[in-house]
Order: C-alpha cells, then sequence, then structure tokens
C-alpha cells in the first residue's frame, strides 16, 4: 500500500508542476484530424477529445518531458482507470454521450454502475452486420483502418518509419516470417465501442503479453513517433486458418488504457465472436498477414495512400483471401 500512496503523491505532485508550466507554455491549436466515412465517402474531421492537451505534450518541450516523466507510466493510466470504475463516475457518462453524439439504440439496455461499465458496453444482437463468407477478412472493431499491402518496402504512416516487426513482436524467427506481409491497423477513440472480436475463424495460439509503456495512439502522437506501437503495452494470439494462413491479431494499450481483457475461452476462434474488450481509454488493434495471403479492400489502401484514415464497423469486409 505504502507504493501505492507514493505513486499517487508523485502523480499529483507532477499534475500541479504541469499546471505551473502551463502558464510559461501554453497549448496551441491541435492540427485537424481527417478520416473517410466509409458509409458515405464522405471526408470527415475527428473530434479529438483532449486534442489541444495531446497536441502539447507531444510538440512542446515542457509537454515532453511531462509525457516521460508521468504521462506514459502505468501508475498513471491506472490511477486514471481506477477513477472510471467508481460510482461517482456515471455523472461523465450522459454528457459523454451527447458530445459524441453515440448512438445508444446499438448497444444492450442496461443501468451502468460506472464510466468504464459503459465504455465497455455491449452491443445489441443483429447491431453489426458480419460478412460470413469464408474468403473474408473482416473489422475486429470499430474505429479506423488503415492498411498496408508490403511493410518491408512500403512506409508505415509517418516520417519514412518503417513497421520494425523485431521491436513490435520481440521474437526474430516471427518477425521473419511476417516480413514482406500486409498491416492492418485499427485505432479506437475513446468514444469507440471498445469491444473486439475475431477478423477469421481458426485455432488460437497462447496469449503472449509484451510490457511496455502507455503513449497516446491518437494521430497526434503518432504523427510525431510512429515508434510508439513498438513501446506500448500489448499482447497478440495467433490464429491459424487454412485460407489466411497464421493471422497475428494484436492488441496495444495506450494513455489511461486501464486493462486489456480477454474474455473468450478455449482455443477456437470463430470469425465475428467476441475476443475481449479495452477498459477506458483509445486503443489499436495491428493484424498481421504473411507475405501473398490477403487482398486488402482497395478503398482501405488508397485512402491510407492518401494519409486517410477509413471509419469501418465491426463485421465490416476488409480484405479477401488471395
Amino acid at each position: 500500500m505504502k507504493g501505492v500512496h507514493t505513486d499517487k503523491n508523485r502523480f499529483i505532485f507532477a499534475l500541479v508542476i504541469l499546471l505551473v508550466l502551463l502558464i510559461a507554455y501554453p497549448f496551441k491549436k491541435a492540427p485537424s484530424i481527417h478520416y473517410v466515412d466509409r458509409a458515405t465517402g464522405q471526408i470527415k474531421t475527428e473530434q479529438v477529445d483532449a486534442g489541444g492537451w495531446l497536441f502539447w505534450l507531444y510538440n512542446n518541450p515542457v509537454g515532453e518531458l511531462s509525457l516521460q516523466a508521468v504521462v506514459k507510466r502505468k501508475f498513471a493510466s491506472e490511477w486514471y482507470g481506477k477513477r472510471m470504475d467508481k460510482p461517482a463516475s456515471v455523472s461523465k457518462i450522459e454528457p459523454f454521450i451527447r458530445k459524441y453524439h453515440i448512438n445508444m439504440k446499438d448497444f444492450q439496455k442496461k443501468k451502468y454502475t460506472s464510466f468504464n461499465d459503459f465504455f465497455t458496453r455491449k452491443l445489441r444482437p443483429g447491431a453489426r452486420k458480419i460478412d460470413t463468407a469464408g474468403n473474408v477478412v473482416i473489422s475486429p472493431g470499430d474505429g479506423k483502418i488503415q492498411a498496408w499491402e508490403n511493410i518491408k518496402y512500403q512506409y508505415f504512416i509517418v516520417k519514412g518509419y518503417r513497421m520494425d516487426l523485431h521491436s513490435f513482436l520481440r521474437n526474430d524467427s516471427l518477425a521473419r516470417a511476417y516480413s514482406g506481409g500486409s498491416l492492418i491497423l485499427l485505432r479506437l477513440a475513446p468514444y469507440d465501442y471498445h469491444r473486439f472480436h475475431f477478423p477469421v475463424s481458426g485455432k488460437l495460439s497462447p496469449v503472449v503479453k509484451i510490457k511496455g509503456e502507455y503513449y497516446s495512439v491518437n494521430p497526434i502522437a503518432l504523427r510525431q513517433d510512429i515508434r510508439i506501437f513498438c513501446e506500448n503495452k500489448r499482447e497478440y494470439q495467433i490464429i491459424s486458418t487454412k485460407k489466411f494462413g497464421h493471422v497475428l491479431m494484436s492488441e496495444i494499450g495506450a494513455t489511461f488504457v486501464g486493462s486489456i481483457i480477454l474474455d473468450h475461452r478455449g482455443d477456437t476462434a470463430i470469425k465475428g465472436e467476441e475476443d475481449g474488450y479495452f477498459k477506458f481509454g483509445g486503443s489499436s488493434i495491428i493484424l498481421l498477414f504473411r507475405k501473398g495471403k490477403i487482398n486488402i479492400d482497395a478503398d482501405l489502401l488508397r485512402n491510407t495512400r492518401h494519409h486517410l484514415e477509413t471509419q469501418v464497423l465491426m463485421g465490416e469486409h476488409i480484405a479477401t483471401a488471395q
């Protein structure tokens, strides 16, 4: 208990220092984040919660110091996550729904006991249409997708940085196996549905967990340093299939993500079936496919080349087997 109090006191002290520093280094307006609404084809602007704060953290020398000292640390995310578990956090639910125009008709009706209880809400049956064709890969969740057909030769998102599979997987043989393969990145904003589902059916390997930090995975942060994905807390499983080969599915934590919970039991994945959920915070899922196994949908590749994410729903067609 002494260590918990020490961490909490350290966090509170750091917040006081941040408030003082904000007077000297105020927020600047964050750049807009644009994405394609797949349902309409329209380019939209994302509503970013605390966008100015994120921009300050990742683009200001004092903000970057604060990021390294406090925000990326496990105790900060755990402290905030516990706050979202308390009954008093229920008061945050209705304003959050209104601010982000969340359609609650998509979700099972219940009386929420905390903000995290709401955050991990379940879909009602039939709320998402799942493409059941045997040669189709579906989106594992609601969110915004970017996709690359060959990560060996294509640059990964920003700053000329290629996805370093060795650093991401911390397994040399796996990194070699997926070299030249395809990558699909699904980013979940805080207002998105935060349960994730299997993109294909197959046999599951044991879960591999990798300890790490808690950087934000918002594009404002990723524009500064994509290596965040290789430094954040993450875990992965491999789904062995006949049509798609060995599909690696990885869940990645982020700032204020209290936990990654896998609630699936057994060693068999069924496409569209729930695998687990994230507690409070924005998060990401990465799907890796070995070379020559899939054809990613053309619109996802085209939008990615134009530096745009594509908004999708869980169950949507995102790729087919070659």
